[in-house]
């Protein structure tokens, strides 16, 4: 490998991994405090399953990202492609920023569609270029539709059968009828 290419290795890893330390920032407080009263679903996994399927996760997509950059920032399909691919990780950061920051899981659901949406849109653009780094993102995908379906389920074990208010957020205290 090139001298080159490692860097562009190194630099793709390292932004997609920095997405998943800025959605941590609202993460961690958010587990002891918020995240832990809640309830979950059975199939809930162990708190520390999250954060190394993310780590995973983000190593792949920047692994993914290189592949796509290593063909040429010239080419008007790359820079496209890497532009969607910066645009899902952000919307991945807002996922973090509105179902543990400001504690709205009926938003965070919402948004995790999005989420999902881009992130099959980068797949596309990927599968363009090349293959490898379309199949790369697969995981991705997959987890989110987990992860939408496990946030789906919080979000409607909030809302109390026996039409109690629904607390949007335990710091504001906004409550909303059911």
């Amino acid at each position: 490998m090139k001298l080159s290419n490692f860097f562009k290795l190194v630099i793709a890893i390292l932004i997609s991994e920095l997405a998943g330390f800025i959605g941590s920032l609202f993460v961690s407080p958010a587990i002891p405090v918020w995240y832990e009263g809640l309830v979950k679903p059975a199939f809930n996994p162990p708190n520390w399953v999250f954060g190394s399927v993310w780590f995973i996760l983000y190593a792949l997509m920047g692994v993914a990202a290189f592949f796509i950059w290593r063909e040429g920032l010239k080419r008007r399909a790359v820079k496209i492609a890497l532009a969607i691919f910066i645009f899902q990780l952000i919307i991945n950061i807002f996922w973090s920023v509105i179902f543990f920051g400001a504690h709205n899981t009926g938003l965070a659901f919402m948004e995790i569609i999005s989420l999902w949406c881009a992130i099959l849109a980068t797949i596309l653009s990927f599968y363009e270029i090349n293959h490898k780094a379309a199949y790369l993102l697969l995981p991705y995908i997959l987890w989110v539709m987990f992860a939408a379906y496990l946030n789906y389920s919080i979000w409607q074990l909030e809302i109390s059968p026996d039409n109690q208010p629904l607390v949007i957020s335990q710091t504001l205290k906004i409550k909303i009828p059911a």
